[in-house]
């Protein structure tokens, strides 16, 4: 793997001494838990995959979605969103844009710079990707996101994925038919999120649509995506689409130990005990204020104090509640401006932990924007 830019530089082959669980690979790659973070624009940047995987549970992870065309140029932001480690594995980096040959250059680069798999993205309902011909507007042109998929396959060895929704809306329900052709391409799976671009993150998840992506397809894994922030969340997942995986995103948010919960209840399922067999585990205090410094110990390795401070005030929401912040603390680490003030308000949760029997976050969660202008 090249050294240049930011990226670290030693890349194992991913679970290569691990049993997968089921058989489930992606491509070459064995996967030893049928559980993925999936991306999430500003929140899953190397610092969390990196805490997420140390409470364990976690399969697979994907980076953030980066701009194919700033990939290649160089840009410091794009660096920055697939900056890896040899801890940060197995890892998709998640490419997106509407312009084939932009993505092909993008595959090659990752390729050659030691990456192990290729997302593309078919799923961002946002204005500014899909204005571009990017994200979900890739799949109202069948053709089309066909010819640009079998580009990228063609042009890499390295296994290429597709993450999207069921369609653009109700009246446009194409998941099914993409995700049949991509198979024949060459894609090695499909992540369905269950929602139509429309919809964006409201509503409920549709799984029976991503069971008729799961029936569309013949050998390669389906990943159902959405709603699942529960132990059962999963389970019912499993069993009402017939999804091989789950990928996970604002659920790890709410709960970082989602995936810990999962990896220990997945012998029970696989042996098919009742979910009221699995014994329940809950994190400590001392588990909750070290992933708290944990995480954005590793937010100001990666990104510098200043960055790294108001990178913090948007997970404040996410963490508040599920991390026992009392709401007035809370409020002020969306304000969060030095190491010294964090370190401040970590000492005062540890003191006040209690207080807070709430467990909803206490503001409304923009996604993918989060609740402040930085990322």
């Amino acid at each position: 793997m090249s050294t240049s830019g930011p990226l670290v530089t030693d890349l194992a082959s991913p679970a290569e001494n691990t049993a997968a669980s089921g058989g489930l690979r992606l491509g070459p790659h064995p996967v030893a838990l049928p559980y993925f973070l999936a991306p999430l624009a500003g929140y899953t940047h190397l610092s969390f995959r990196t805490v997420i995987r140390r409470n364990g549970g976690v399969g697979w992870a994907t980076t953030d979605l980066v701009q194919a065309t700033h990939l290649v140029s160089g840009t410091r932001w794009a660096r920055e969103l697939v900056r890896t480690s040899p801890e940060d594995t197995p890892l998709s980096v998640q490419i997106y844009g509407g312009v084939t040959d932009h993505l092909v250059a993008a595959a090659h680069w990752l390729e050659s710079h030691g990456y192990a798999a290729i997302d593309i993205n078919m799923g961002c309902p946002m204005a500014k990707i899909t204005g571009q011909g990017g994200g979900a507007r890739l799949m109202c042109r069948v053709d089309g996101a066909c010819d640009l998929v079998g580009a990228v396959v063609s042009a890499v060895k390295i296994p290429v994925t597709v993450k999207m929704r069921l369609g653009w809306d109700r009246d446009r329900i194409t998941a099914p038919t993409l995700a049949r052709e991509f198979e024949q391409l060459g894609v090695a799976a499909i992540t369905i999120h269950g929602r139509t671009r429309q919809q964006g993150f409201h509503g409920s998840v549709d799984r029976t649509g991503i069971r008729a992506v799961v029936e569309a397809v013949e050998r390669i894994p389906v990943i159902g995506n959405g709603d699942v922030k529960t132990v059962g969340d999963a389970w019912s997942m499993f069993t009402e689409t017939g999804c091989r995986a789950i990928a996970i995103g604002r659920g790890a948010l709410l709960d970082p130990w989602l995936f810990k919960r999962l990896a220990q209840a997945e012998p029970y399922r696989l042996a098919g005990e009742p979910l009221s067999a699995v014994p329940e585990w809950t994190p400590t205090p001392a588990d909750q204020f070290a992933f708290l410094r944990a995480h954005f110990g590793a937010m100001v390795e990666q990104h510098g104090e200043f960055s790294s401070c108001r990178q913090f005030r948007k997970f404040a929401a996410w963490y508040g509640a599920r991390l026992g912040m009392p709401e007035d603390v809370e409020a002020r680490f969306r304000i969060l401006e030095t190491n010294a003030q964090f370190e401040a308000l970590v000492r005062e949760i540890e003191a006040r932990h209690g207080e807070r029997t709430d467990a909803r976050p206490t503001i409304e969660i923009r996604v993918p924007n989060g609740p402040v202008e930085y990322w």
